[in-house]
């Protein structure tokens, strides 16, 4: 019993020093600041027409941690839709709705405001909105990200 309980701190010591170099792996090389309004946002083509973005730390398309930001339009829905990995989602600006489920229902989600934050769950469908302001949310999230819609024809990449 007692080589198991080392054994089991070993590898508990092992995975902390994994997961730490995984962090130092997406240091900058500089310190770097970022505002809403210095930023370069593009289009972001996964999600319905409107929409913005932004990667600050690492890359969506690649296996790792990545932090971005997105910014939607007043009165913005994005339907019902799943991810891969978890999420965390802090607003940065406006107001944003959050419910779960698998179509867009604005009376059973919950509202968030600046300094709020919350985790969805991977593979979980949800759907969020803004309302008659300009909102813009950090994502921290783990990649190859990716975005899978409830309804198909909700895809914006399906209708181009």
């Amino acid at each position: 019993m007692r080589i198991y309980l080392i054994a089991l701190i070993i590898a508990s010591f092992a995975n902390s020093v994994l997961a730490q170099d995984k962090i130092d792996r997406m240091r900058a090389e500089t310190m770097e600041s970022f505002t809403p309004d210095t930023v370069k946002w593009a289009d972001e083509p996964i999600l319905p027409n409107g929409a913005q973005s932004v990667v600050l730390v690492g890359d969506p398309n690649k296996t790792g941690v990545f932090i971005a930001w997105l910014k939607f339009p007043p009165n913005y829905p994005i339907p019902a839709h799943t991810h891969p990995f978890t999420e965390v989602i802090t607003v940065l600006r406006g107001k944003l709705g959050n419910g779960m489920g698998e179509s867009l229902d604005t009376k059973k989600g919950k509202m968030f405001k600046v300094g709020s934050s919350f985790v969805l769950p991977a593979n979980h469908a949800h759907y969020v909105w803004t309302t008659d302001e300009e909102t813009i949310v950090e994502l921290i999230a783990t990649g190859p990200w990716g975005i899978t819609y409830t309804n198909p024809a909700d895809d914006p990449r399906r209708q181009k």
